[in-house]
């Protein structure tokens, strides 16, 4: 299937956005995130979530610019690993609306993760 260069353009910066996003939030305030990778055991956790933040937008900027797209999907796809287990354990909640979030940021994640490891495994952001 042959998909125009401007669509696979905008599937890669579509894809990167949250990771550019969020990846700067987590790495200029890492705010409760610490108290998250502590949970997990990551020894210093700020800088563990700030280093996290500016790998998440490094990762991002190459995918959407298509600079080594296949490595930076890769890493991105990784690091939702510890951001879904730390930040959406839904399984966790005992109140009914934080399960309910938590699910859909746990499921989001996964779809996210699923569209990385296509361009992982391709290197196309195209399908």
């Amino acid at each position: 299937m042959t998909i125009s260069p401007y669509v696979a353009r905008a599937a890669g910066v579509l894809l990167a956005a949250p990771f550019i996003v969020l990846g700067r939030e987590a790495a200029v305030d890492p705010g409760p995130r610490t108290g998250l990778a502590e949970q997990l055991g990551v020894p210093r956790p700020e800088l563990a979530v700030r280093v996290n933040g500016a790998a998440m937008v490094a990762g991002g900027c190459g995918l959407a610019a298509g600079i080594l797209p296949r490595t930076a999907a890769a890493g991105l796809a990784v690091s939702l690993v510890p951001t879904s287990l730390a930040g959406h354990a839904y399984w966790r909640d005992e109140d009914p609306t934080a399960r309910k979030v938590n699910r859909i940021h746990f499921l989001k994640n996964l779809g996210l993760a699923g569209g990385l490891l296509l361009v992982a495994a391709t290197g196309r952001r195209d399908g």
